[in-house]
């Protein structure tokens, strides 16, 4: 984990739209059971605004940020310097002021996914073969820190093929990586699915075939909400047991950012019980 020195207390979370970040109240339980005093607050941005609104919370005081959609990529320019792991997602969703003066950007998210599945979940990625559906920023945010768990195999399947082989051949380098469409995906069981699109937004499921499902395969989806999501439904109907939402993936991320910037890792289970009880009464 990288440190960094502790300077001010004001952060908040970056994006458009932004009402439904659960963050300030993720941050605000890190710190209580931490003992550290911060502010985080919540700060909607124009979409053509995102730079000089960023630049401008750090000249004045600001000692760390959050940022979601739809400003992960912009933000890799208002960084001075990037974590490999941001250099490779091509995103970055914390920021942090360093002493120097410097803005440090980090990609949190490839580690609170792999975090959440290996510590929380006890699910093995070493050895394994994973299939990842989707082959946007979320999956290009994960595929590094997935890989240096050292899997068998890592499979990306995409409506559009070409997306997929693309990242493949930007990650071949730590791993065995394929791209893939959903229609040439080879219908044969995988240890860990993870569903990295957005379909059930609109209320879609991803196109992949049942054989990649097996009564061993472990699915999880990086959405979450107060009921399990429609991809963890089909799961279920494929046979499938062992399943998880991204609730956890959230928590987890959200701990590195909060790791990065006071030096002192939360524990995230409490919290994740915490925003699930949260979640359920708000539906």
């Amino acid at each position: 984990m990288l440190k960094t020195i502790i300077h001010g207390q004001r952060y908040c979370v970056f994006g458009n739209p932004i009402e439904h970040s659960k963050s300030p109240e993720i941050h605000a339980a890190f710190a209580a059971q931490t003992g550290q005093d911060l502010e985080y607050t919540r700060e909607l941005v124009e979409l053509d605004a995102f730079p000089a609104t960023a630049k401008a919370f750090f000249a004045n005081g600001g000692s760390g940020a959050n940022v979601t959609v739809p400003f992960k990529q912009e933000a890799c320019e208002v960084a001075t310097l990037l974590t490999e792991r941001a250099q490779h997602a091509g995103a970055v969703n914390t920021l942090a002021m360093l002493e120097d003066g410097n803005i440090l950007g980090d990609n949190t998210d490839g580690v609170g996914l792999v975090t959440d599945i290996t510590q929380r979940l006890g699910w093995q990625i070493k050895g394994k073969k994973i299939l990842i559906l989707g082959a946007g920023g979320a999956v290009r945010g994960v595929l590094l820190p997935m890989l240096k768990e050292e899997p068998v195999e890592v499979a990306i399947a995409n409506r559009t093929r070409s997306k997929a082989e693309e990242l493949a051949t930007q990650f071949c380098q730590y791993g065995k990586v394929s791209g893939y469409s959903y229609n040439n995906l080879p219908a044969e069981p995988y240890d860990i699915i993870i569903n990295g699109t957005s379909s059930g937004f609109a209320g879609e499921l991803p196109p992949v075939h049942f054989g990649c499902f097996s009564v061993e395969t472990a699915v999880y989806d990086m959405m979450y909400g107060s009921e399990p999501t429609e991809f963890m439904g089909f799961a279920q109907d494929m046979g499938v047991t062992k399943l998880s939402d991204g609730l956890g993936m959230l928590v987890s991320q959200a701990a590195e950012s909060f790791g990065l910037w006071r030096g002192v890792m939360p524990e995230t289970a409490p919290i994740i019980s915490q925003l699930s009880k949260l979640l359920e009464e708000e539906a």
